[in-house]
């Protein structure tokens, strides 16, 4: 009875070792395949993000060369703004002279502030010898005229008749020739232009006015809001 007893213990202890060393086996297998499967999703990890980051880097390197690029068309796009704007400085100054050569032409119609200046003969006296010195001649028209353009008239006129760059004024008796049309006295000379600065030329002291004067014309003067003088007709 008690050699059975031993053998009985016997198989049971070889059982829980076979368990045990079955439990241990599949353990450690179960370890390994765990740990090559983590070594496996790690390396691919890796790849992965060493391809993200060679990714972001050639976009950041695609992004400089854009941002450059831009860069250099913005400077560009400064530089043909400052072309046109210098190209339309010149245009406007072009035809702000053409339209000045226009006025000076008589080719175009030109209203504004001004003075009117009119020149009269004097009464004649019986006791003189020559009438001629109580009337009005074209070298008094002429220094009006002069004066005015010299103190910045930009058109002129006599009784209406616009002057031209061409234009010849001829002492006929009584009468004056402006281009050819006929005008007795008295003379109004019309200017557009700043009025006090035109009237303060003629009446400096020993000036136009003083002159005239003293040459026995009639001489007044009157500042204008406004004045305006047609364009002259035909050629110039």
């Amino acid at each position: 009875m008690k050699k059975m007893k031993v053998r009985g213990k016997h198989v049971v202890l070889s059982l829980v070792c076979l368990v045990l060393g079955f439990i241990l086996a599949f353990s450690y297998s179960l370890a390994s395949t765990d740990e090559s499967i983590q070594s496996k999703l790690t390396s691919g990890q890796y790849q992965k993000e060493d391809d993200l980051r060679d990714q972001l880097i050639a976009l950041q390197e695609k992004n400089s060369m854009i941002q450059k690029e831009l860069y250099e068309k913005q400077d560009r796009v400064v530089e043909i703004e400052q072309e046109l704007s210098k190209e339309k400085q010149i245009y406007f100054n072009l035809a702000e002279d053409t339209e000045k050569f226009r006025m000076y032409l008589g080719k175009t119609g030109v209203k504004g502030q001004g003075l009117k200046v009119t020149l009269a003969d004097a009464n004649y006296k019986p006791s003189e010898e020559n009438v001629n010195n109580y009337i009005v001649h074209e070298h008094h028209v002429f220094k009006v005229i002069n004066e005015l353009y010299i103190a910045g008239a930009s058109a002129v006129a006599i009784n209406g008749q616009r002057l031209k760059h061409n234009s010849y004024i001829v002492c006929e008796g009584p009468v004056i020739t402006v281009d050819g049309v006929q005008f007795p006295a008295p003379f109004e000379i019309t200017a557009i232009g700043d009025s006090e600065v035109m009237s303060a030329a003629l009446n400096i002291v020993g000036g136009v006015k003083d002159q005239l004067v003293n040459d026995n014309i009639v001489f007044t003067e009157e500042k204008k809001q406004e004045i305006i003088l047609e364009p002259t007709i035909g050629e110039s």
